[in-house]
C-alpha cells in the first residue's frame, strides 16, 4: 500500500495592478480606466505594500506570483521587475518560480512582451477571448482577431509558457461554430487554456441588459451541448480538465491557481487584492486570516502613503469557513482533496467534519467519492458542483 499523500503548497504572490484600456459589459473584477497613470508612484506604493507583507510572513518559500487586473500588462515593465527582485529579496523562491503577468492582446501589450522576459516574468495569461470579429466586439474587446493572433504568436517566441482565454455560451453560441474555433485556439495553444462559460455578473453591463431582456444567453440545453463540445475537443487534443473551467497538458497547470484551489497561503496587494494568510503569533502559532485591501485605487493609494499598507478589513476564519472554502474550492479540481489537507485546515478527517447523512447521499448519487485517500467529485459532479455544495452545506436544504 502506498502512503497517504501528504502535500506542501508553496506560498502565493498576488500583486492587482486596476488600470484598463476599458471596461469589458461583462467584467466584474476590480478594473478601472484611467486617462493617465503616475507609473513611479503607484510603483513605490505598490513595493511599500509588498515590504509590509514580507515583515509578516517571514519564512516562506514563495512558488508563484501573479500580476493581475485589470490590465497589468500596460503597467511599466520595470514596476514588475522592481517587485519580482523583491520578492527574491524578502524570501526563498522555488527553483522552479512561476511567475505569470495577466495580458490582453493590444498592440502596446504586446510592444511589452520582450521587456516583461527580461524582467523576470516568465509566463503571460493573454485575455483572448474570441477569435473572431464580431463576437469580440459584442464581448467589449478592443483588440482585433489578427492581434489575437499576433499576441500569440509573439507570446510563443517569447516564453517558455503561456495560457489564454476563450469565452463560450455567448448569445445564439452555434454548436459547430464553437467547434471549430476552439479547434483553432487549441491548435496555437501551448500547454494550457481556459475556457469559460458566459455567466451574468450583478454590476456590470451584460447584467443590465439582461435584467432588460435586451441580452439572452444560450438556456441550459445549449450550454450543456456546448459544454460537452468543450470537453470533447480539449481532451481529444490532450489537454486534461484538470480544473472546471481550465485545461493543461501535464505539467502545465497553473501553479499559482493551484495555491489557491488546494487552499494554501498567499499574500494579495494592491487595490481590492484579497489574501488568505496564516499571521504568526508571538508565541509562534498561527491565525488563519482573510485580508482584503481598500477596492478604489485612489483610497489604496492614499492608505499605502500614509500608513505602508492598504487593508481594509482583517478577518479571522472559523473552522466552519475554512472547510468551506477548503471543500469548495478543492472539488473544483479533478483530484481527491487529501486527509493530509483536512488535517492541516481542520485537524480532523472528512466523515468527522461532513454532514454524514448528506455526504452519503452525494456518494450513493454518484456525485462524490470519500475513501482512506480523501474527498474528491466525480466528472457528474463537478457538472453540477453548485448544486452538490449547497446541499452539503445548506442544512436548511
Amino acid at each position: 500500500m502506498s502512503a497517504p499523500l501528504v502535500e506542501t503548497v508553496p506560498f502565493g504572490i498576488y500583486i492587482h495592478w486596476p488600470f484598463c484600456l476599458s471596461k469589458c459589459p461583462y467584467c466584474d473584477f476590480n478594473s478601472h480606466v484611467a486617462n493617465s497613470v503616475d507609473h513611479a508612484r503607484w510603483r513605490k506604493a505598490l513595493r511599500a505594500e509588498l515590504a509590509a507583507g514580507a515583515a509578516r510572513h517571514p519564512g516562506r518559500v514563495v512558488g508563484s506570483v501573479f500580476f493581475g487586473g485589470g490590465t497589468p500588462s500596460l503597467m511599466d515593465p520595470e514596476t514588475a521587475g522592481a517587485l519580482i527582485a523583491d520578492i527574491k529579496t524578502f524570501w526563498q523562491v522555488t527553483d522552479d518560480l512561476e511567475i505569470t503577468l495577466e495580458a490582453n492582446p493590444g498592440t502596446v501589450e504586446i510592444n511589452r512582451f520582450s521587456a516583461f522576459a527580461a524582467n523576470g516574468i516568465n509566463r503571460v495569461s493573454i485575455g483572448i477571448q474570441a477569435l473572431n470579429d464580431r463576437d469580440l466586439k459584442f464581448l467589449g474587446r478592443v483588440h482585433s482577431a489578427k492581434e489575437a493572433l499576433r499576441a500569440l504568436d509573439v507570446a510563443t517566441t517569447v516564453f517558455d509558457r503561456f495560457s489564454f482565454d476563450l469565452i463560450y455560451a455567448r448569445p445564439e453560441h452555434d454548436p459547430n461554430a464553437w467547434r471549430r474555433e476552439l479547434r483553432e485556439g487549441l491548435d496555437i495553444a501551448n500547454g494550457h487554456i481556459s475556457l469559460y462559460q458566459l455567466t451574468i455578473e450583478p454590476g456590470t453591463q451584460f447584467y443590465t441588459l439582461h435584467q432588460r431582456g435586451e441580452l439572452v444567453v444560450p438556456d441550459e440545453d445549449l450550454a450543456t451541448e456546448l459544454y460537452e463540445i468543450t470537453q470533447e475537443e480539449t481532451e481529444a487534443a490532450g489537454y486534461r480538465c484538470y480544473e472546471v473551467s481550465n485545461h493543461a497538458k501535464p505539467g502545465q497547470e497553473s501553479r499559482h491557481n493551484l495555491v489557491y484551489w488546494r487552499c494554501g497561503d498567499y499574500l494579495g496587494i494592491g487595490p481590492g487584492a484579497h489574501g488568505r494568510e496564516a499571521v504568526i503569533q508571538p508565541d509562534g502559532s498561527t491565525i488563519p486570516m482573510a485580508v482584503r485591501r481598500h477596492r478604489a485605487p485612489e483610497i489604496w493609494l492614499d492608505r499605502v502613503e500614509k500608513h505602508g499598507h492598504g487593508t481594509q478589513e482583517e478577518t479571522v476564519l472559523d473552522a466552519d469557513e475554512r472547510l468551506l472554502e477548503m471543500v469548495m474550492m478543492g472539488l473544483r479540481l479533478n483530484e481527491t482533496i487529501p486527509v493530509s489537507r483536512f488535517d492541516r485546515i481542520i485537524g480532523k478527517a472528512p466523515r468527522d467534519v461532513l454532514d454524514s447523512e448528506r455526504l452519503e447521499t452525494l456518494i450513493a448519487s454518484g456525485d462524490l467519492i470519500c475513501d482512506s485517500a480523501g474527498l474528491r467529485a466525480t466528472q457528474q459532479g463537478r457538472n453540477r458542483l453548485n448544486g452538490v455544495l449547497g446541499y452539503l452545506f445548506d442544512h436548511s436544504a
